[in-house]
């Protein structure tokens, strides 16, 4: 029996899966690590706690087995990070993270005076404050000495890769969302690395998400386990992994993920650009593209209310006080915009807020309100696909808030679109294992391993009543941003 180990890098943990050679999950492993918020709207996190968190997870995932029947590795990564080294390998600053907003002038300066247009037609998108050649900027504008000792330019998961194998890799979905690659025709746009003033020898090589890359270093796989013919792939970025971890292939297949942020995501065997700009157009893990709308704060909605706010984490007892008659009939809305919004808004300076709040109200219908609230941007995503002629009737979804049989419930009558939950439910984790899988020859491609592999576990369909009052409630919410948006860099200043 092979076996095969999925990572998945998020923002507040580094989780581990292993699984055997049918796909059935052997051992799971989860290390957390901090965020630090230097300023407000900053967002960093430490490289080296990452891999701290994998030396000190991957032996516990692979007590009792042979470092020889570990058969391949794959890791997805949060996304847009910013990790640089310098000429003797050594982290030069603190990564600045996906959700991290400082770059708002980076950002106005590429989509205002370089142009969406031109932005457009070098990467098929726009600026975007969480994107990496913003940050980029950011550090050749605010930190010239560290821009000066910048010798390689990788993203989160690669950092990790790069740690296991030595070999400066990056695949085109990750790549997809850094601002530089030209994702029409898979390679680095030297007009955007030349904006950002950097080389393509400072750039990772780039792979699809399941070429082998390399082999683990003999060294590494003696501390960790592993062995070195353990052949590691590319890997992805989260969103396109956890797309591969729920079967979303292929042409028009959709997959929602609530974790710390939210997407929605829309696979394609075709390359294609929203005219607006406001849904991502990325390579996807398989092979193909994809259309993405990303929100910046979906999961972390919940746990800030609970955790902060409320001073309470168990979450169950907190939502089994939601009556669910009040569902498509609470008074209260929530704008989830924790960490500023991206998709469709673009915009750094927006920020959460309740709105209803009255001398009765209960943290009931405010904890329901954020669940209705993220579920509500999720929409306003879906809405952009629909005006591009997509039309969606089921989705995939996982993430952390899929595990909540509420959340679940109010997001396919909020979308009305049937939701497929799966019975593997480590996304990213799980389309890394698949990833694994077909580099080291399991496969012929992700396609037929993702279809082999991934099983439906429950099926939530849209109650037609429901559906009906939420569509009123979200004819309401829409209403509230374009109303309070003018308010938000007066509040800011």
């Amino acid at each position: 029996m092979k076996y095969y180990v999925g990572v998945d890098l998020g923002t507040s943990s580094l989780k581990l899966i292993l699984c055997d050679s049918d796909g059935k999950v052997i051992n799971t492993v989860t290390n957390e690590y901090s965020v630090s918020y230097p300023h407000s709207g900053w967002s960093e996190q430490l490289a080296e706690d990452w891999w701290s968190a994998l030396c000190d997870g991957l032996p516990k995932l692979l007590k009792g087995v042979a470092a020889e029947d570990v058969a391949g590795l794959g890791v997805a990564g949060q996304m847009h990070g910013l990790v640089i080294l310098d000429d003797a390998d050594n982290i030069i600053r603190p990564v600045i993270l996906w959700n991290d907003g400082r770059t708002f002038k980076e950002t106005d300066y590429l989509n205002d005076i370089i142009g969406k247009d031109k932005l457009s037609k070098y990467t098929a998108n726009i600026a975007f404050a969480g994107f990496t050649a913003p940050k980029i900027m950011w550090v050749k504008n605010n930190e010239p000495d560290n821009f000066s000792k910048i010798s390689k330019i990788m993203l989160p998961k690669d950092y990790i890769n790069y740690m296991l194998t030595g070999v400066h890799a990056c695949d085109y979905s990750d790549a997809s969302g850094m601002l530089l690659l030209d994702v029409q025709n898979k390679c680095w746009s030297k007009e955007m690395l030349d904006i950002c003033g950097v080389t393509e020898s400072q750039m990772p090589k780039l792979f699809e998400s399941y070429e082998v890359i390399g082999s683990v270093k003999a060294d590494v796989a003696a501390k960790l386990g592993l062995s070195p013919e353990t052949v590691v792939v590319a890997g992805a970025g989260d969103n396109a992994a956890a797309a591969i971890g729920t079967a979303t292939t292929g042409e028009g297949r959709c997959n929602i993920s609530l974790g710390t942020s939210g997407t929605i995501f829309i696979s394609s065997d075709k390359f294609g650009v929203d005219e607006n700009n406001a849904l991502h157009s990325f390579c996807h893990a398989d092979g193909g593209y994809h259309l993405m709308g990303c929100i910046l704060s979906a999961a972390s909605c919940h746990n800030w209310l609970c955790d902060k706010v409320l001073c309470n984490k168990e979450y169950t007892a907190l939502e089994k006080e939601i009556d669910v008659d009040l569902l498509g009939k609470n008074e209260l809305y929530f704008l989830p915009y924790l960490m500023g919004e991206r998709s469709p808004l673009n915009d750094t300076d927006a920020t959460g807020m309740f709105i209803g709040l009255r001398p009765d109200t209960t943290r009931a219908q405010m904890l329901l309100s954020v669940l209705e609230g993220v579920s509500f941007a999720i929409r306003d995503n879906l809405e952009v696909a629909r005006s591009l002629g997509i039309d969606v009737k089921a989705s995939c979804l996982c993430g952390g808030g899929a595990k909540s049989p509420l959340w679940r419930k109010i997001l396919a009558n909020v979308l009305n679109v049937e939701l497929n939950i799966p019975v593997a439910e480590e996304g990213p984790g799980f389309g890394s294992v698949i990833l694994a899988m077909v580099g080291a020859g399991a496969f012929d491609d992700v396609k037929q391993g993702a279809d082999t592999l991934v099983k439906t576990k429950d099926v939530v369909k849209p109650d037609e009543t429901l559906s009906a009052l939420y569509e009123e409630r979200y004819n309401k919410f829409k209403k509230i941003y374009p109303a309070v948006k003018g308010l938000y860099k007066e509040i800011k200043e």
